[in-house]
């Protein structure tokens, strides 16, 4: 447990960034979802538009140090690519 008020103070902090850390990488999911639900159903026009949602959400969890650059790079590689197929 911790003793001194920097640990206590710290444990508060990580309590709440991780609250918030999870609801961003939530809406980010849903966003991300959201492209690849119109992906399925082969709509390219709602794909395109869902994935021009999307991009500044992921480029926001990347700013906000939720994901990680490249991870964010890969991700939107993979769905542009698989839009640009429909």
């Amino acid at each position: 447990m911790a003793n001194t008020p920097q640990a206590k103070k710290r444990i508060r902090r990580n309590a709440v960034r991780a609250e918030i850390n999870g609801n961003r990488l939530s809406r980010i999911r849903t966003f991300v979802k959201k492209v690849e639900t119109a992906i399925a159903g082969g709509d390219k026009a709602a794909a395109s538009e869902a994935l021009l949602a999307a991009q500044p959400e992921l480029a926001r969890g990347v700013a906000r140090g939720v994901l990680h650059k490249n991870t964010v790079a890969r991700k939107m590689s993979r769905l542009s690519k698989r839009v640009g197929a429909l």
